[in-house]
């Protein structure tokens, strides 16, 4: 399946970017759809974080009560009207841990935690050009650049940030390889994928291992160029995603075996995002090429205990005809509805898909502008209106 989109992967910050920032507008209202409830489990709900453009600090916070049935829109915005600039510029993570919810903001250059009841604004982190963030007793770990948000030959290694969770301040800091993005911890090590994708073609090809006792660097994997996504499955196996160069070298999803730290299976197919739930992982594979100026998608499923690359896509043909441009995906534990976001043309809000596990459609909605990441509650508080 094959798509022709007006926006390049590598570029697209640069083409979204504009000369001025948001500076002047006033608070946009939170808004609310009703849509299908679902049953409430051990999850209540989740946000959707919304990158936004670049320099137009457009980010923003949406958040589905699964009780209810209601979609809040800019929940953030409402929460905390003193912040005149809203949540900022580039929503890249989102994560929950205890009783707090933590936003990465790219370009803002923080961390914005709130409280995960009300949405409130607790304390913003400074992070310096901050990327992907995980968790582990009572730590969370921020993946940063470390340098400009441009292109160029020039940038310093980056690093990841222990942030105590408690007092919501930076303990210690790692060097790791150039632009780190995604990580996962497996029994007291830390694995990030490093992409060095402000230098094209010079990539980084490594996944580097931290170890959380001593908070230093004690290897570099050696996988593919251009690193991106780093999901664990319940094994302890890493499922890592090189984005290729978008010219020669295409896109590729490898298994490295931590109990080694060896590639222990390659899947010759694009990854743009994935998520594991349970023995299945859910890959969306949007590759641009250059070679082409075209967009081979694939929506695929792999059986994470046997590694083995199913025959089935996770959506009908009838949905993926529907999505533009898949971005974010996410799959309920428990439920196994599907929830995939399509960021359309990049500057207009997106829309969500809600596909149930027997692959029926429930409902869409749409959302602020590039819906990216979410995060589910899994905690019995649901935030206050």
């Amino acid at each position: 399946m094959k798509k022709t989109h007006k926006f390049l992967p590598i570029l697209a910050w640069a083409i979204i970017s504009f000369s001025g920032c948001q500076t002047d507008d006033p608070i946009i209202p939170e808004e609310e759809e009703n849509l299908p409830p679902e049953i409430v489990t051990t999850v209540k709900g989740f946000f959707l974080l919304n990158e936004g453009n670049m320099n137009m600090n457009k980010s923003s916070l949406d958040y589905y009560d699964y009780e209810t049935g209601t979609y809040r829109r800019n929940v953030y915005g409402q929460a905390n009207p003193e912040s005149t600039l809203g949540l900022g510029d580039v929503g890249n993570d989102i994560g929950i841990y205890g009783s707090k919810l933590y936003a990465v903001i790219n370009n803002s250059n923080k961390v914005e935690v709130m409280d995960v009841k009300t949405a409130k604004r607790l304390k913003v982190i400074d992070v310096k050009n901050c990327r992907y963030i995980t968790f582990s007793k009572g730590k969370a770990y921020v993946s940063a650049y470390d340098g400009e948000v441009q292109l160029g030959t020039d940038s310093p290694n980056g690093f990841v940030a222990e942030i105590d969770t408690t007092s919501l301040s930076i303990s210690r800091t790692v060097k790791v390889g150039r632009q780190p993005e995604e990580m996962s911890v497996i029994n007291d090590k830390l694995y990030v994928a490093n992409s060095g994708g402000y230098s094209p073609p010079d990539y980084e090809r490594t996944i580097s291992v931290i170890d959380l006792k001593t908070f230093t660097k004690t290897k570099d994997i050696d996988v593919a160029i251009n690193l991106h996504n780093l999901k664990a499955d319940e094994d302890g196996d890493l499922y890592v995603s090189s984005r290729g160069d978008y010219y020669e070298i295409p896109s590729k999803l490898f298994v490295i075996d931590t109990k080694t730290d060896i590639i222990k299976k390659t899947f010759d197919i694009a990854c743009s995002n994935l998520t594991i739930v349970n023995d299945i992982a859910y890959v969306i594979g949007s590759e641009f090429s250059y070679t082409t100026f075209d967009w081979n998608i694939n929506y695929s499923m792999i059986d994470v205990k046997t590694e083995t690359l199913l025959e089935d896509s996770f959506l009908p043909e009838t949905i993926r005809s529907s999505i533009k441009t898949p971005y974010g995906i996410a799959v309920d534990p428990v439920s196994k509805n599907i929830f995939i976001t399509d960021a359309g043309d990049y500057v207009s809000p997106g829309t969500l898909y809600c596909v149930d596990k027997d692959k029926n459609l429930k409902f869409t909605v749409t959302t602020g502008d590039i819906p990216a990441h979410i995060a589910f509650n899994l905690k019995e508080n649901i935030i206050n209106p």
